[in-house]
């Protein structure tokens, strides 16, 4: 179900922007059907143009988990804003995120603000780099790290192969110093460490994958990540841009008692607003300029708008438990999916995908079996029971602590409805 009033919004994009959007997914492209033109969003909810209402599970890609809209984050932004919306100078908004992020992590030692998932990525691969003295970046296919020209590689021909480009416009140079290899795979993991050890600066992995779908990172793999890593003397480099806070309470660190050397946060530490951040060690953090010789500059970092809304959406994240109340209301889902025939479901915390597959994914390659032509089939379902899930197999469904056990019972059931018919 589509607005009359977003196909006609849609069509005049077209003029402006490839493909009519600014983020590729967002076309609805895969699923058939027109997309979506947010006109509002209170809670749970979203309403287009014509004024349609959503229950909502895009979840802004991840950052809404107490829901659109929510009052302190929303107050917090228009008193900032109203003060100036930037300076270009130091805030006394980022030591009070500081203090938050720290609460919830208290083992990173130091933190760089930026302005994106993509330039936390990028910052962290450039400190690997120059704290190791080395070149090669190890990462995982079906995990996304941003758009930078070395994240956007798939796999060689083996295992043990350097990557190649994913996208045109990527030099084969720019793959030349990643090598991907299969997620969950310990094999793979330790081939490439005896091979390439003393070459490998990072590995950079999510420790709960998102955009191949939700695919839990197995306790054993990521624990011998950590042990390689430190074997080697390479940089561990947990993206916890999605996940964290979300997946469980705080990052993969906590939940798989491994601590990476550097961590990448973003979404949910904006409080709706562009974010990224990356931390961890301070031998390693040291290194940025001005304090050492690794450069990284932003007109933006450290808005102080941003670091406002992401303050006051981390101390009612603390002082609400939010994470509780998310992951009970994924036991919900639990109990009415957990066993549904045809599907493969998964959940970590306040994320979770509905998997049209026989097979039970571990990895991109299992990832692959879904039959995209049903889920698109099922998208639609939900549309036209004013559900709003991504529009694509491939990317996770987000639960706000907004949500009401209720309307979590409501949407199990119409994805047995659809199932089962």
């Amino acid at each position: 179900m589509t607005s009359k009033k977003s196909i006609k919004a849609f069509k005049e994009a077209k003029k402006y922007f490839p493909g009519g959007v600014n983020s590729p997914v967002r076309a609805f492209k895969s699923v058939g059907g027109g997309p979506v033109y947010f006109s509002r969003g209170k809670g749970q909810y979203i309403y287009d143009i014509d004024g349609n209402r959503y229950l909502d599970f895009i979840g802004a890609w991840g950052p809404a988990v107490l829901g659109h809209a929510y009052k302190a984050a929303v107050d917090a932004v228009k008193k900032a804003a109203a003060k100036g919306l930037c300076a270009g100078l130091n805030t006394v908004s980022e030591l009070r995120l500081a203090v938050e992020i720290k609460k919830l992590l208290p083992w990173i030692n130091m933190m760089r603000f930026v302005n994106s998932g993509t330039e936390a990525v990028m910052t962290a691969i450039r400190l690997s780099r120059a704290y190791t003295g080395r070149d090669v970046i190890i990462k995982m296919s079906g995990c996304y790290h941003g758009h930078l020209d070395s994240m956007l590689v798939s796999a060689g021909s083996g295992a043990l192969t350097f990557g190649v480009p994913d996208s045109p416009g990527i030099t084969k140079a720019a793959g030349r110093d990643t090598i991907v290899i299969p997620y969950n795979d310990i094999d793979a993991l330790e081939d490439v460490f005896a091979v390439s050890g003393n070459k490998i600066a990072a590995l950079i992995l999510e420790p709960v994958a998102g955009n191949m779908g939700v695919v839990p990172g197995n306790g054993a793999f990521i624990r011998k990540a950590g042990s390689l890593c430190k074997k080697y003397n390479s940089v561990l480099i947990f993206d916890e841009i999605m996940a964290g806070f979300r997946a469980y309470a705080r990052t993969g660190k906590e939940y798989y008692g491994v601590e990476p050397g550097l961590v990448c946060l973003g979404k949910i530490i904006g409080g709706g607003l562009p974010v990224g951040a990356v931390a961890g060690k301070k031998e390693i953090m040291s290194m940025l300029a001005p304090s050492g010789p690794v450069y990284q500059a932003g007109t933006f970092s450290g808005n102080p708008v941003v670091m406002e809304a992401g303050a006051a959406t981390l101390k009612a994240y603390i002082r609400q438990d939010t994470f509780k109340k998310i992951n009970k209301l994924g036991l919900v889902l639990d109990d009415l999916l957990a066993n549904a025939p045809g599907v493969h479901y998964a959940r970590s915390g306040g994320m979770f995908t509905l998997f049209f597959t026989n097979v039970k994914v571990t990895d991109l390659k299992t990832a692959k079996t879904s039959d995209t032509s049903a889920f698109a089939k099922f998208h639609r379902f939900m549309m036209s029971n004013n559900i709003l899930l991504p529009p694509s197999q491939f990317e996770a469904c987000f639960i706000s602590s907004a949500h009401e056990e209720r309307q979590m019972e409501f949407f199990g059931r119409k994805c047995l409805e659809y199932i089962n018919k």
